[in-house]
């Protein structure tokens, strides 16, 4: 019989059963348990509560504005982080690497900082402030972009702008661009080339990138707590949370759990449908 060939280095089975040993561990202690607790605790006190507390009239604007900052941020996030991706993977241009350098600023400051920004730039002392108050003037409007609605969704956009382009750069760098150019060689135009060349090849890559987006943008805080003062109005999901733990009673307390269960079911939504696109992007390529 002829000899297996070994790698030079046998693989020992109880290093094999310790690595996993401890990767279980470490997976049930600081996620799985925390998120059991979080739905129990947000169902100790009966379902008539929790359903009282995840249907209030504060937890119902949390989520509208939750849902409005993340749709929004993910459609600008997408758009922008083709353009992006395109831009620097296709082009040879001065600067490339300070554009490729300021998509990572959000990864590389504070989201609270980010939300200062904004304040300091479109508040009340802000140098865009007069710009503001003369289109408010001329359209008759009150467009307001701090402690408001708008201010959430541009803190949004601004913390979760470079997953889409990330996701992308690599895979079209990796595609190159020789059956595109063989594409245009034979008559096919622009938009063409893109929807029946390029796209095939980034779907999967853009569809994680824009799972990663909106996963991002429900659970932001920082940068959206800096910008939202108003509960019942421009609070998100994570602020409501924050609101009614803060507030100590034992009523309270148990509905920021009730609350939170939503972010944690929205959270195991993201994961199911993250899951899906990986595969199906494995098992296609």
């Amino acid at each position: 019989m002829k000899k297996q060939k070994t790698t030079g280095r046998e693989e020992k089975p109880w290093v094999r059963r310790l690595l996993i040993g401890i990767s279980v561990v470490f997976f049930l202690i600081m996620l799985v348990f925390p998120l059991v607790e979080v739905l129990y605790r947000s169902l100790k006190d009966g379902l008539a509560l929790y359903v009282e507390a995840i249907t209030a009239k504060n937890t119902l604007s949390a989520l509208r504005v939750t849902l409005i900052a993340t749709v929004t941020a993910v459609a600008v996030n997408t758009f922008f982080g083709l353009c992006a991706a395109w831009l620097l993977t296709k082009f040879e241009f001065k600067g490339k690497q300070v554009l490729s350098a300021l998509i990572d600023i959000p990864f590389s400051i504070s989201p609270v900082i980010a939300g200062l920004a904004y304040i300091m730039t479109f508040g009340r002392m802000g140098w865009a402030t007069p710009a503001i108050d003369w289109l408010n003037e001329v359209l008759g409007t009150d467009i307001s972009l701090v402690f408001s609605v708008p201010g959430v969704v541009l803190a949004t956009i601004f913390v979760t702008f470079p997953f889409v382009s990330r996701e992308l750069i690599p895979v079209l760098q990796a595609q190159g661009s020789s059956e595109e150019e063989a594409a245009a060689m034979m008559g096919a135009k622009g938009f063409t080339i893109w929807r029946r060349v390029t796209f095939p090849h980034i779907r999967w890559a853009l569809l994680y990138g824009i799972i990663l987006c909106a996963a991002r943008a429900i659970g932001e805080f920082g940068a959206v707590y800096a910008v939202s003062k108003a509960r019942g109005k421009t609070f998100t999901l994570p602020l409501e949370i924050d609101a009614l733990y803060m507030a100590g009673s034992a009523d309270s307390i148990t509905q920021a759990f009730a609350v939170s269960s939503l972010l944690v079911l929205l959270a195991v939504v993201m994961l199911i449908l993250k899951q899906i696109v990986e595969h199906r992007g494995k098992r296609e390529q």
